[in-house]
């Protein structure tokens, strides 16, 4: 039971961890991180991404503009760019690591240790890619509730909210970190590989051979 139980939980990891990574590509690119409601004209929604502002309009769809400056973004947004990229490179390596490290894999059979040091290296990589996913939507989030109660702007300015994008990007980062810590649970497993049982049976099956013909007169 435990020999089937770790491909599976590795196979787990790996498609939770591929789940995050996509998302984390969606999120980079998404441009819902902010939504503005105009309570003037509610049938125009303003939206800020990481790479545009859009205006969503109820009769003539979306029209966006493409920010023209990098430094004149805010903090937040430029770091934001900066540790998404991160965490897209580090989830596709981490895929490309683990996949090579999977027990079901018949490619390196013989070479368990080098398997097992594939999958360690791509589930610290899931790891750094779920935690550099987390860390620019809470910070994008912080930095909007600071800005949508702060005292010093007036009522009738509009307040900027949580677009979807965020909630993509925190869904990501979980999904990545959880991929990264089942891939990681495997190989701290102490249960035997049935690869590694079925080349000791043959080694011992060999040398009862060699005894039997050596003994033979």
């Amino acid at each position: 039971m435990a020999l089937v139980y770790q491909p599976v939980m590795q196979l787990s990891g790996i498609l939770v961890s591929l789940l995050g990574w996509v998302l984390s590509c969606l999120t980079t690119y998404l441009p819902q991180w902010k939504n503005l409601n105009l309570e003037l004209n509610e049938l125009e929604i303003w939206t800020m991404g990481l790479w545009q502002a859009c205006v969503v309009q109820e009769e003539g769809g979306m029209q966006c503009k493409d920010f023209d400056s990098f430094l004149a973004l805010p903090p937040e947004l430029r770091i934001s760019r900066i540790l998404m990229f991160i965490s897209n490179g580090s989830g596709l390596l981490g895929l490309l690591l683990s996949g090579f490290g999977l027990d079901c894999l018949k490619i390196g059979e013989r070479q368990q240790e080098q398997k097992k040091r594939l999958l360690l290296f791509g589930g610290m990589l899931f790891w750094i890619s779920g935690i550099t996913a987390i860390v620019p939507v809470s910070w994008v989030a912080h930095s909007t509730v600071q800005e949508f109660w702060d005292e010093n702007i007036p009522d009738v300015v509009p307040r900027w909210d949580f677009g979807e994008a965020l909630f993509v990007g925190w869904l990501a980062g979980f999904c990545l970190i959880l991929g990264g810590s089942l891939l990681n649970c495997t190989i701290c497993s102490t249960e035997v590989h049935p690869s590694s049982v079925h080349y000791a049976v043959a080694e011992q099956q060999d040398q009862c051979q060699r005894l039997e013909t050596e003994t033979r007169p």
